[in-house]
Order: C-alpha cells, then sequence, then structure tokens
C-alpha cells in the first residue's frame, strides 16, 4: 500500500458477505479516500488493533458482527467518556476484529494523479457502486440496518460503567 493519497475499496470474501449479510464477493464493500496515506489510513487505521474510535468502518463492522464474535462497545477514551457517538471495543474484541478483518477482508488501493480532487472522485465511485456499508454520502441509501446496529453499539458504549 502506498504512502500516497488515493481511494481504496474493502471486498469481503463469501464468508464476510454471508456474515455480514451484506453485498457481494464481487463489489466493493466499502469504499473511502486517503486525502494523506493510504498507509495510514488504511493499514494504521482501519486494519489496526486498537483503532475502532477513530474507523467509521470498523465501528460498522463490529457493529455487525456484533454476536458472532462477542463484541462489547465502550467509550472512545475510557478515562473522559463524552457521549460520543464514536464508541470503541473492548481490548480483547478490537483484537478479535482485526483477527476477521486481515481473514476475511482484501484492500484495494488507487493512487490519485496529482491535482485531482479526491473527494469529488470518491463521490462519482460511490454512486456508481454503492458499497453497501458506506454511510456517508450516500443519502436515503445508506443501509437502516447499519445505522440501528451502530447506535446500539453506541448506545451501549454511553452506558459503559468501568467493571
Amino acid at each position: 500500500v502506498p504512502n500516497a493519497a488515493g481511494l481504496y475499496a474493502i471486498h469481503g470474501d463469501l464468508l464476510a458477505v454471508k456474515e455480514l449479510a451484506a453485498g457481494a464477493a464481487d463489489h466493493p464493500l466499502y469504499v473511502g479516500k486517503a486525502e494523506r496515506s493510504l498507509v495510514g489510513r488504511d493499514l494504521r487505521t482501519h486494519f489496526a488493533t486498537g483503532k475502532t474510535g477513530f474507523s467509521t468502518l470498523r465501528r460498522t463492522l463490529s457493529a455487525l458482527l456484533r454476536e458472532p464474535l462477542g463484541l462489547r462497545a465502550v467509550p472512545r477514551n475510557l478515562a473522559r467518556p463524552d457521549g460520543s457517538a464514536n464508541y470503541s471495543l473492548e481490548s480483547s474484541g478490537d483484537e478479535r476484529l482485526t483477527e476477521w478483518m486481515h481473514a476475511r477482508l482484501q484492500l484495494s488501493v488507487w493512487v490519485g494523479p496529482d491535482g485531482v480532487v479526491l473527494d469529488e472522485v470518491e463521490t462519482a465511485v460511490l454512486n456508481v457502486l454503492r458499497p453497501p456499508l458506506n454511510l456517508a454520502k450516500m443519502g436515503s441509501l445508506g443501509d437502516r440496518r447499519v445505522k440501528a446496529a451502530r447506535a446500539a453499539m453506541a448506545e451501549e458504549a454511553r452506558a459503559w460503567q468501568e467493571a
């Protein structure tokens, strides 16, 4: 994965598509942009344990895989819970999510040429591909099931009490 700005697409294998009940194996599950670095956005955030609170993709996957992976939402910052919808996962669950992602997902990238406006390209790609796990820029196409699952995880994080 290059250390450059560009777009990325996340694809799932047949089991991932089945477990997520989303899309098809020959179609991306999620498409996003990295304004600075595909390495930073994808490998160091989306595919990294401990980064669920900072990755919309990880939060969506964790919400859909909550039961099969036994995941529990916690506040993004345990020392200072702020009631944010940007929840994280307890550490062992975060590790299980990362393992699942490494086993079931594939990443493809496109480096944007100089001068291209990535936001415009991303919007055009989303309008054509309509990946099922994207929520932003999808309007009414955003999956209500995904939104409801994420809302339930956010509520669990807001109700979190340190044991």
